[in-house]
């Protein structure tokens, strides 16, 4: 494994050749949030991008890249999360322009409407009104007018940044439609019945381009997904937690976004708009392959298949986000590219862990509250050698079932993580496993 995220929060790469916008993005944000807004800050990014825009991603098949990048911010209330709203306010400059003239027209149109005489013909509302960043008060009915709006405008892509993660729900029409939402917007889909309801009744069923950020403390995060766990909901969203850390008397210090920033932005962005066509980085690809047996072992050292499933969107977002900075760079893949990717991907499953843990994987038996424990590597919380009875009682105080202990076994002399000696009916821990946590 790259990181051992059971452990240790994984520290970013350095910014190399072909990443260097990472450094200049978050270079005006304070310390603590430097790390955790460089993946929140992809979904207005990719926002950017042209529905022209495909990637052929490893299982074989094309994806859009500027839609369907879904992120949730997750941190004590206080910490820094309105950060993030900052940050995105000089990426969306362009999109508010667009909208504050959109705002006018249909200001006009009411005033028509407003100044008509009851039994008189009525203005129709001008069909190609669609708003890039719309206000996060927006409602169902809103949201579906402007979801067709778009896909008659050429496949445009509207980018949502919400500083609760609430008002999601707002948008969906109840909580049991939010799933569905953010499974069509993570899968570019077409809304389905649920999204047709508009102001002026119009039945319609476009496609959910869709980019969304949210925030919320932990509390409010582990309520907003406790009945969508399993149903994937909550593995198409993207996670960055921020620890609450050391009590420090120091505000936490933000730099402007000058004008000098603000220039540079607007070339980073230029490539993204200007970007046509369908592609295929192999290289990415291979980083992917490399995720998915990385994933193998990640899950197979916590005996989780929950994780497992989980880390599969993680690998395909942070390939997206990989696919942005490959066209941030013009076009080019370079090794930091790849060494970020494989970082968001361990980062997004390292944030679950610390704010969802016990909601992932359930005890198998019951067990006290104060023996639940979560994700573990199973592996490292052994002696080195140790027994199957030692296993056996480790699984038992994890909530897990002692019936697995000779399959969780096997798996791991598969995977060459121990190897039996004969001589001493323990098992030892691999060069190849102990190389690969240093």
């Amino acid at each position: 494994m790259t990181y051992d995220i059971f452990s240790n929060k994984p520290q970013e790469p350095s910014t190399g050749r072909g990443t260097e916008f990472l450094k200049f993005l978050t270079s005006k944000a304070s310390a603590k949030m430097q790390q955790p807004l460089k993946p929140m800050a992809f979904p207005a990014l990719s926002a950017h991008v042209s529905s022209e825009v495909k990637m052929k991603y490893s299982d074989g098949k094309y994806y859009e890249i500027g839609a369907g990048q879904l992120g949730h911010l997750i941190g004590v209330s206080g910490i820094g999360k309105r950060e993030l709203s900052h940050l995105v306010g000089a990426m969306c400059r362009d999109f508010e322009a667009h909208d504050a003239a959109e705002f006018q027209r249909l200001a006009l149109w009411s005033a028509q409407m407003k100044s008509r005489a009851a039994n008189k013909a009525k203005p129709e509302r001008p069909s190609d009104i669609y708003f890039l960043y719309p206000p996060e008060d927006v409602t169902k009915p809103a949201f579906a007018q402007n979801c067709q709006a778009l896909e008659q405008n050429g496949g445009l892509t509207q980018y949502l940044n919400l500083s609760e993660c609430e008002a999601a729900t707002r948008i969906a029409g109840s909580k049991s439609q939010m799933s569905v939402l953010i499974r069509n917007a993570f899968d570019v889909e077409r809304g389905g019945g649920q999204l047709r309801a508009s102001e002026s009744g119009i039945s319609a069923n476009p496609i959910i381009r869709l980019c969304m950020t949210m925030s919320s403390t932990p509390e409010v995060a582990q309520a907003f997904y406790k009945r969508d766990m399993r149903n994937g909901f909550f593995s198409r969203v993207n996670i960055a937690y921020v620890p609450r850390g050391e009590r420090i008397g120091k505000i936490p210090k933000q730099k402007d976004y000058d004008e000098n920033y603000l220039a540079e932005m607007d070339k980073y962005l230029l490539r993204l708009k200007n970007a046509r066509g369908s592609f295929h980085v192999k290289q990415l690809n291979r980083v992917a392959d490399q995720l998915a047996e990385e994933m193998v072992d990640l899950a197979n050292l916590c005996d989780s298949d929950d994780l497992f499933e989980i880390s599969h969107r993680s690998i395909f977002s942070s390939w997206k986000k990989a696919a942005v900075l490959w066209l941030l760079n013009d076009m080019t893949y370079t090794r930091s590219i790849g060494e970020w990717m494989v970082y968001f991907c361990y980062y997004d499953l390292w944030s679950r862990l610390q704010v969802f843990d016990q909601m992932i994987s359930p005890s198998e038996v019951q067990l006290e509250e104060s023996r639940k424990r979560g994700q573990v590597n199973m592996l490292e919380s052994l002696p080195n050698p140790f027994s199957e009875q030692q296993l056996e009682n480790l699984r038992v105080s994890l909530g897990k079932s002692k019936d697995g202990t000779k399959h969780q076994i096997s798996v791991w002399v598969n995977r060459n993580f121990v190897a039996y000696s004969n001589q001493t009916g323990m098992y030892s821990k691999t060069e190849e496993y102990l190389k690969g946590k240093s």
